[in-house]
C-alpha cells in the first residue's frame, strides 16, 4: 500500500517546453538535494522532487521494497494528474525510478539513471549506519558535535556533511535524524536488491555514471543492455557517486542535452 510523499513542485513555467521532470533522490537524501538543479530546470518545465518513504520529510514505515516504493512515486503523479513525466533517479532513487518505467512504461516519457545499475549490490553502508546511532548517542547541541560524532565512524567530511542535511532540532535544542533509521536498516537488504519490475523498459534512457564511482561498472553494461534496451551510458569526467554534487555542471548539461534530444 502506497504513502503519502511529501514533494517539492516548482509549478508549470509560462511557456512549459516539455514533459513534467521528476526527480528521486538516493538513500539518505531528501529532495532538498536538488535545490540548484531544480532552479536551472524549473526555467523552462515543471520539476517535482520528492522525498522518498523514510527520507527528507516523508513519513517512517516499515517496508523498502522497491515496488512499494515504486507506488509511492506513481501515488504522488495521480494526484498531481501527471499522466506522463521524464524521470530521473539518483542511486537508490534510480532504482525506484526504474522499478516505476518497468511497471508503467506509459507514464515514463524518458528515463534518466544517475549513477546506479539494475543489479545487487554488497552491504556497504555499515560505518553511516554507526555514525547515525553514535549521534544519536552522543547527543549533539551543535552541528559541530554531531560531525564530531559522525567522525568517530565515517572518515570522509563530505559523506558527513552530505548525511548532516538531515539534523534536524528538536524542542530541546538536540540535533537528531528526520529519516526513518530503523526502517532503512530494517530493509537494507531490499535496498541493495535489484529494481522491481518484469519486463524491460524500452523508452529512451541515459545512464550517468561518475568516472571514480564503482557503482556502474562496465561488467555492468550487459544487465543494462537487458533492462533498457535503448539506454545510452555517458561518464561524468572528474565525477564520484555523488555525480550531480561533485559535478553540478556537466550533469545538468548531460541531462539537458538529453532532453533536448
Amino acid at each position: 500500500m502506497s504513502i503519502e510523499l511529501h514533494y517539492v513542485d516548482s509549478g508549470e513555467p509560462e511557456q512549459a517546453e516539455t514533459s513534467p521532470l521528476v526527480v528521486l533522490h538516493g538513500l539518505f537524501g531528501s529532495a532538498d538535494n536538488w535545490r540548484s538543479h531544480i532552479k536551472h530546470w524549473r526555467q523552462k518545465r515543471r520539476v517535482v522532487a520528492m522525498d522518498l518513504r523514510n527520507h527528507g520529510r516523508s513519513p517512517h514505515t516499515p517496508g523498502m521494497h522497491y515496488e512499494d516504493m515504486a507506488a509511492d512515486v506513481l501515488s504522488v503523479l495521480d494526484r498531481l494528474d501527471i499522466q506522463k513525466c521524464d524521470l530521473l533517479g539518483h542511486s537508490m532513487g534510480g532504482k525506484v525510478a526504474m522499478t516505476l518505467a518497468r511497471r508503467h512504461p506509459e507514464r515514463v516519457a524518458r528515463l534518466i539513471v544517475a549513477d546506479i545499475a539494475p543489479v545487487a549490490y554488497e552491504h556497504g553502508h555499515n560505518d553511516v549506519f554507526q555514525a547515525h546511532r553514535l549521534v544519536e548517542d552522543a547527543l549533539p547541541e551543535s552541528r559541530k558535535e554531531a560531525d564530531e560524532a559522525m567522525a568517530e565512524a565515517v572518515d570522509d567530511r563530505i559523506t558527513r556533511q552530505f548525511l548532516a542535511t538531515n539534523l534536524v532540532r528538536d524542542d530541546q535544542g538536540i540535533l537528531g535524524w528526520r529519516v526513518g533509521l530503523d526502517f532503512i536498516e530494517e530493509g537494507y537488504s531490499d535496498i541493495v536488491a535489484p529494481p522491481g519490475g518484469n519486463a524491460p523498459y524500452e523508452g529512451p534512457t541515459l545512464v550517468l555514471r561518475g568516472e571514480h564511482s564503482s557503482y556502474v561498472t562496465d561488467d555492468a553494461l550487459s544487465v543494462i543492455g537487458e533492462i533498457m534496451p535503448e539506454a545510452r551510458v555517458d561518464t561524468i569526467q572528474g565525477a564520484g557517486h555523488w555525480l550531480h554534487a561533485e559535478q553540478p555542471e556537466a550533469f545538468l548539461k548531460a541531462v539537458d542535452s538529453f532532453l533536448k534530444g
